[in-house]
């Protein structure tokens, strides 16, 4: 039995956070003790490592409840458990597809800030100096 400070320390989250995915009815398998204690056995700890990758996946405290009651439901919920996992995979590729833009934006913005540190070419990208009288919208340099 581990209590909420040992589970914190173990799994490398805070107290106050355990404390509240208890609260929240995160984690149907918590033990208390004789004067009202959070006390973690193994199942409750593996509903908490399961409960922090939900979390690092961008569910919400919502959708992780929804999850933990169709995962005590049983094997009639597993479609609907693959389903949402499919859909986290769509959320996250949409967000590695919006970092590796970002990245690319960034390498080619420090391309272009070393040719003027360089002196190759003249700052082009402080907005007061842009020519102020042009028609069109100036790209972002």
């Amino acid at each position: 039995m581990y209590t909420v400070k040992e589970a914190a320390e173990l799994l490398e989250m805070s107290e106050h956070t355990i404390r509240y995915y208890t609260d929240c009815q995160l984690i149907p398998t918590l033990i208390r003790d004789k004067n009202n204690q959070r006390l973690f056995n193994q199942e409750s700890m593996n509903w908490l490592i399961g409960i922090k990758r939900l979390k690092e996946c961008g569910m919400s405290i919502k959708d992780i409840k929804h999850y933990v009651a169709l995962s005590l439901q049983g094997d009639s919920t597993i479609d609907e458990r693959y389903q949402i996992f499919l859909h986290l995979k769509d959320i996250a590729y949409d967000q590695l597809e919006e970092t590796q833009n970002r990245v690319q934006f960034l390498e080619n913005k420090v391309k272009h800030y070393e040719e003027i540190v360089s002196k190759k070419i003249p700052d082009d990208t402080n907005p007061n100096k842009w020519n102020k009288l042009e028609k069109e919208k100036p790209e972002l340099k």
